[in-house]
């Protein structure tokens, strides 16, 4: 029987929403090992849009499950309705939406909350014991929600190829293990039943970030 993959999306864009390559990737690779993708998005408004040619914000409001069924062609479902127990693994993609529309990273860093149902949908698999994939950005949540799991962002050094490396002192601040890493690689929290990969953390070639993704997506289901 097919594996039930829960996919958690923040939005549909890199700087406000889900980063769609990454959310993108998840999506090949489980088809690919022929699991069964569920997507699923929080029906809450952004915490703004942002004109991803100007790099600017906009005045325009949006809703994060409706700007999320453009990645889902429309198959989504609101949070509220996510039930761990029909459900093998949960698989979150990266994008500023994480650390905007699912959690307040953005603006509070390691002092951030966490939206109520993520937080619930986290807890639920943790307690479950089904494995939980992140990528870029989306290891923040773990580190905020399970003191002392492991996860990767990449680097902990800040450089060209590595521009959001600080990310991991403020995990290492939240008492979480940092593993440094390179894109194409993953790390597994066999204790947390965790695996992560840094993807566009990295300023690498976009076919790095896929096969990284990749081994993410692999590792999950193998622990499924």
């Amino acid at each position: 029987m097919a594996k039930r993959v829960a996919v958690l999306l923040a939005g549909c864009g890199a700087f406000d929403g889900s980063e769609i390559h990454e959310a993108s990737a998840v999506l090949v690779h489980l088809s690919r090992e022929g699991a069964q993708a569920e997507v699923y998005a929080p029906n809450i408004p952004q915490m703004h849009v942002v004109d991803h040619v100007k790099g600017q914000p906009t005045p325009e409001q949006r809703n994060v499950l409706v700007e999320s069924a453009r990645i889902a062609r429309g198959s989504i479902k609101d949070l509220a309705t996510l039930d761990v127990q029909g459900l093998d693994a949960l698989i979150i993609p990266g994008g500023f939406g994480v650390a905007k529309n699912l959690s307040t990273w953005a603006t509070q860093g390691k002092n951030c909350s966490v939206s109520r149902e993520v937080e619930g949908a986290l807890r639920a698999f943790h307690a479950a014991h089904k494995p939980i994939g992140l990528c870029c950005i989306s290891p923040v949540l773990a580190a905020k929600i399970f003191p002392g799991c492991e996860v990767t962002v990449g680097h902990d050094t800040e450089c060209e190829q590595w521009p959001y490396a600080k990310t991991a002192e403020a995990l290492k601040e939240l008492g979480c293990r940092h593993i440094c890493s390179q894109v194409s690689e993953v790390h597994v929290d066999t204790r947390n039943l965790l695996v992560s990969t840094s993807a566009f953390m990295c300023n690498a070639p976009i076919h790095d970030i896929h096969d990284g993704v990749g081994r993410m997506v692999r590792e999950v289901l193998r622990l499924a």
